[in-house]
């Protein structure tokens, strides 16, 4: 959508708010969820826990979209230095006290979305929903700024939404009864998303130095946030084959092996990242991580499913 001519808080500013492009990274991990449920279980998952994990996620993010939009607007870190896409409350699309009740009736939604899983998972549920939100409270306000983001992201990117998805689909059955295979799908899921993180902290480096925004990217400096990148690609492959392999092996079935073809599009973005290693144009590479993203989704759910 055309960023210009953006009137206050009208329907094409919350849009641009939302951030669609980032949805990817919450459709991900239940995506796999879902896919190794059936995998194990076929036909008779639970249909209605699935679609409520889906759009809990989604809104989850464009909850934590607007946390984050407004925070970091209160506190400074989104200025007019910025070199990521344009945020909402900087810009003046949306008024801050807008993006309050925003956040507020978002976080609302997704509550009313997360109660019904109460019927398939029981009351644990609330805790779960509980700590989604919290997450994308502490996420902008403080973890973010300590260099605890990427360990956020590995759990409620990866460990959390895979597992509770397969188990809350899944015919009932106890938590502590998810498989192994599935648990070294969720952390592959969340290592490869946590590119995503690394991307946008790399390109924000001398951002978040000024405003004293302590990433693990501005920690360990530009080198180590390169080879960081290259590293959660290959790990995040290597886990999921693994975990699809001894979940779903056929004999004469190769479907296994397409996770794979994630990686030739992880090395030419690590490659075109480590070509511009400076300024705005890193966005290219932040969207070419999001794309990769989500085939490393399609290749993993097909593997689990063919």
């Amino acid at each position: 959508m055309n960023e210009s001519n953006v009137i206050t808080n009208s329907f094409k500013a919350w849009f641009l708010a939302a951030r669609p492009k980032t949805l990817t990274g919450a459709a991900v991990p239940v995506m796999i969820g879902i896919a190794a449920a059936i995998a194990q279980y076929g036909d008779t998952v639970r249909v209605g826990a699935a679609v409520l994990c889906m759009l809990f996620a989604l809104v989850m993010q464009i909850d934590a979209n607007f946390i984050n939009d407004y925070f970091d607007f209160m506190k400074g870190t989104d200025d007019e230095k910025r070199l990521g896409p344009k945020r909402a409350c900087a810009q003046g699309w949306i008024t801050a006290a807008a993006m309050r009740l925003g956040l507020l009736y978002t976080t609302l939604l997704a509550c009313a979305i997360g109660l019904p899983l109460i019927y398939y998972g029981g009351w644990e549920m609330i805790l779960i929903g509980v700590a989604c939100v919290v997450f994308c409270f502490l996420y902008t306000i403080s973890f973010s700024y300590i260099g605890l983001g990427d360990v956020l992201v590995l759990v409620f990117f990866g460990l959390l939404p895979v597992c509770m998805t397969y188990w809350l689909v899944s015919p009932p059955t106890p938590l502590m009864s998810i498989p192994w295979q599935v648990i070294t799908l969720s952390a592959a899921c969340g290592l490869v998303i946590d590119t995503l993180l690394v991307v946008n902290n790399y390109r924000d480096i001398d951002n978040d130095r000024r405003a004293g925004k302590r990433t693990l990217i501005v920690r360990i400096g530009e080198h180590g946030g390169l080879t960081l990148y290259a590293i959660l690609g290959f790990i995040g492959t290597v886990l999921a084959l693994i975990g699809i392999a001894f979940l779903n092996w056929q004999d004469g079935q190769h479907a296994q092996l397409l996770v794979l073809l994630y990686l030739p599009f992880h090395i030419v973005t690590f490659t075109e990242m480590c070509r511009i290693r400076k300024g705005a144009e890193l966005n290219k590479v932040l969207g070419m991580t999001a794309r990769n993203m989500l085939i490393y989704g399609i290749l993993v759910t097909i593997g689990l499913l063919v």
